[in-house]
């Protein structure tokens, strides 16, 4: 179903989702955007942004005469101007640590010399709607569908979490200065995958529904049919957008081009500007490698003296940690070589034989937030040559 609704109400969506529903989606924090529980107002409308490989800024509209259209006025904000909703690209934050927390309680043990007790720490929440997700982020949770949902072990957490979940998604209209999405065919324009796309025209929005739990939702908004006008030009939007960005790589070469090139002298290129301090893996909407530990309390501590109690913990990890490869007898990935190539070898070859699926989107989060400005499209045209 296609419809078009005036742009203010916007708003009448939150009010509709959040009678059933957190609604997730960007916000300003200290002049950069991140994820969070937002209202209609906590939108960035407005802000632009400039990236390059390690540079982020957060930039004001070009239209300094007109207020911004959604978000609440604040100190630590600069002006923006209300001609555009989404004119501002993806920030550092992902959704992906809202349906994979960064640390999360497993379950709780008790053993006594009578029993052992494991009872699991989920908890039924309210449902989550994600607003404004990016067709890149919604490969991302594709590929998290078949990571926790399809394989041999169901995640419980991640199955709870993802229960009932809205997705409501914004096509590209204004590339990041480090995406490469169109390259990689998870972008600009979202195609499936969501509940309601809306495309941002120049007064109004397009509204594009794929399930019937979006088309319910369209139904008690007041829009209009649209015309064929409006499609095209959501479409030259789109083309403009594609024209706009800036990086690609050649993504009928993969996986064969890591392969055959896994002794190549630009890996110990890459080692000596890599920090090692696994900022890309945190930022990466498809990174999923965590740890478990065990907190467990000491004897004495709880009322029965012969009783062991403690909690299964999992927390985010990064194969750039130090402590990541290490098994009973060593390390078996020490060197900073070792570690960037397996990171970048499992984004662009091993999860494509693995999940048929690239780990790779294309959002450009890893360049943009590297210290070191480390470019993946690079490393991958050096290997290429």
């Amino acid at each position: 179903m296609k419809a078009k609704i005036k742009k203010e109400h916007l708003s009448l969506i939150f009010d509709i989702l959040k009678r059933s529903h957190r609604v997730i989606g960007p916000r300003l924090s200290e002049n950069a955007i991140v994820m969070g529980e937002i209202d209609f107002h906590d939108i960035p409308a407005g802000y632009k942004d400039s990236q390059c490989p390690g540079f982020y800024r957060l930039l004001p509209g070009s239209d300094q005469s007109t207020k911004c259209f959604g978000a609440r006025p604040s100190t630590q904000q600069v002006e923006c101007s209300g001609s555009s909703i989404f004119s501002f690209s993806n920030g550092a934050d992902s959704f992906k640590r809202f349906l994979n927390p960064p640390s999360q309680e497993i379950f709780t043990f008790k053993k006594s010399k009578g029993e052992t007790l494991i009872n699991s720490c989920f908890k039924e929440e309210m449902p989550v709607a994600f607003m404004a997700m990016r067709a890149c982020d919604i490969s991302a949770l594709k590929l998290y569908d078949k990571i926790f949902l399809e394989g041999t072990v169901i995640d419980a957490g991640y199955k709870s979490l993802r229960k009932d979940l809205i997705v409501i998604a914004v096509n590209c209209t204004h590339p990041g200065d480090n995406c490469f999405c169109y390259s990689m065919g998870t972008g600009p324009e979202a195609k499936n995958g969501f509940d309601i796309a809306i495309t941002e025209l120049d007064d109004s929005l397009l509204i594009e529904t794929e399930t019937a739990r979006g088309t319910n939702l369209l139904k008690e908004l007041p829009f209009e049919e649209a015309s064929e006008e409006d499609t095209n030009k959501k479409l030259l939007l789109i083309s403009e957008c594609i024209k706009r960005i800036k990086k690609s790589v050649r993504f009928d070469e993969l996986p064969m081009l890591i392969y055959k090139n896994l002794e190549h002298p630009r890996w110990a290129n890459i080692a000596q500007r890599d920090l090692e301090c696994g900022n890309c893996t945190q930022v990466c909407p498809t990174c999923f490698c965590n740890s478990s530990y065990d907190y467990v309390q000491l004897p004495g501590i709880s009322k029965k003296p012969f009783e062991i109690a403690g909690t299964k913990i999992r927390v985010w990890d990064s194969c750039f940690s130090r402590r990541f490869a290490r098994v009973h007898g060593g390390n078996f990935r020490t060197s900073r070589k070792a570690k960037y190539r397996h990171w970048m070898s499992h984004k662009l070859a091993y999860m494509l034989d693995q999940f048929g699926m690239s780990g790779c989107v294309g959002c450009g989060r890893c360049i943009t937030w590297c210290p070191a400005g480390i470019d993946i499209t690079e490393e991958l045209e050096a290997l290429r040559k």
